[in-house]
């Protein structure tokens, strides 16, 4: 059995006010061609498939493309998950047709696959149960158990993991009850069968790039590599940007990363995919395979000043990326000039000046843009109050934040959200309700704000 790993690939999302669909769309082509050159059978897609609880049109519509061209007419099986940025609802919505050749998807930890019927008769799935399925390929000499993670966040999960607030105690809870789901589960696995799992988490040692949202503190949803299950051919793991393999797991771990660069800081990686021979009773053959489609993102640093920065516009550098640029000056740039740059290269997306101070070291203005929520909130806390957040109360936060994110009947307004924030601090000293209130107008819990083109 031959299968294709992928992951994050954040339909809809921008970059600075900027749409990336195009280049998503090219992503979506390659991929398409890729499984139809390697005779792929089975595609796993392991999670945050769109970039906001409620996508764009135009990002379902490419959604839904990308899956009737994988499956192919159901020459090929589909399974994909939801991931922190699905909305589990809304992604499996169409499952009473998808599942009629083949694609399944699958939005929560416990959800049976075995609800709807495949239909086509090539693609079947021989059992299921919460969490897991045993899926008939066509072509393939054998099955495949697949055991299924969803983002496992602890209301999806739907248990109270840990009733202490210490980060310690709540992380060790929550990588032990997925360790638990795990084991239990593998137990459907067997020896004439290739093994797989798919889960959408955050492992220990997994490098985190500046794109990723903050699902936690510290390492309170952190997953030990040790949770996977030792006999499986492969774990393909979403929710990291950067393609990286989990060393220490017991079984072949990697997290594919997504498709395109979605900060400046994924700027120094390529991007991968992971394509996987596995039989039953051997080890699996992986190999990496590097797509080439979407821009570039690149940094460039004119020490010498708005000279060189200017120079490089005319020589064409780095003509087909998105471009961050930082100018050393010891004044302000003009209008004119900025202008002249970004028609000379329309990829510049930012130009940001880093003045010299009167002892001739550069002095750069903080930049946000890159900053996570949980930071953003612990710098205004620690300005407007003179100390650091406590971590339960960092928790507490976040989980406003996940808990309003992950019910997509939730409609309470930001002026509902404020009043929930002043609820967690009113027992804190003097002044920490009025943190909370402006931390609104710092930090924006929602997804996404259009109309401004701000990202949390």
């Amino acid at each position: 059995m031959r299968i294709l790993h992928t992951s994050d690939w954040h339909l809809g999302r921008t970059l600075e006010n900027i749409p990336r669909l195009p280049e998503q769309q090219e992503f979506v082509d390659t991929l398409c061609r890729l499984v139809k050159e390697e005779k792929i059978d089975l595609v796993l897609i392991a999670g945050d498939i769109f970039d906001t609880y409620n996508p764009s049109a135009a990002a379902e519509e490419l959604f839904y493309d990308a899956m009737e061209r994988l499956n192919d007419g159901g020459k090929r099986a589909v399974v994909a998950i939801a991931g922190n940025h699905d909305n589990p609802e809304r992604l499996c919505a169409a499952s009473p047709l998808t599942y009629r050749n083949g694609i399944f998807l699958l939005g929560y930890p416990a959800s049976d696959a075995g609800v709807y019927s495949s239909g086509n008769g090539q693609i079947r799935i021989l059992r299921s149960g919460p969490g897991w399925l045993e899926l008939r390929v066509p072509g393939c000499s054998c099955s495949a158990v697949i055991l299924t993670m969803p983002y496992p966040s602890e209301s999806r999960l739907e248990q109270v993991l840990s009733d202490e607030a210490k980060e310690e105690t709540l992380g060790k809870a929550y990588s032990d009850k997925i360790a638990g789901v795990f084991q239990t589960l593998s137990s459907h696995f067997r020896a004439d069968t290739v093994n797989l799992v798919m889960a959408h988490l955050f492992m220990a040692g997994g490098k985190e790039s500046e794109s990723e949202r903050t699902i936690q503190v510290g390492g309170a949803m952190t997953v030990h590599p040790s949770a996977l299950p030792a006999h499986a051919h492969f774990a393909a793991l979403g929710h990291l940007h950067r393609p990286q393999q989990i060393k220490a797991a017991p079984c072949p771990a990697y997290y594919s990363g997504s498709p395109l660069a979605y900060s400046f800081s994924e700027s120094d990686y390529a991007k991968a995919l992971y394509i996987v021979d596995a039989e039953p009773g051997k080890p699996a053959d992986i190999r990496t395979v590097y797509p080439d489609c979407g821009k570039p993102l690149r940094r460039w640093k004119a020490k010498e000043g708005v000279g060189q920065a200017m120079r490089w516009c005319e020589e064409g550098r780095d003509p087909n990326a998105w471009v961050d640029l930082e100018i050393v000056t010891d004044r302000i740039l003009t209008e004119e000039e900025q202008k002249r740059m970004r028609k000379l290269h329309p990829g510049i997306i930012n130009i940001r000046p880093v003045f010299l101070s009167s002892a001739g070291q550069s002095v750069e203005p903080e930049n946000r843009e890159s900053k996570k929520i949980d930071e953003l909130f612990r710098d205004y806390y620690r300005d407007r109050i003179g100390t650091e957040i406590r971590e339960d109360l960092m928790t507490a936060f976040l989980n406003v934040l996940n808990e309003r994110e992950e019910d997509p009947d939730n409609m309470e307004t930001d002026d509902d959200m404020e009043k929930e924030i002043q609820e967690i601090l009113s027992e804190e000293e003097p002044g920490l309700q009025e943190a909370a209130a402006g931390a609104e107008e710092t930090v924006d819990p929602t997804v996404e704000k259009e109309e401004r083109g701000e990202r949390t």
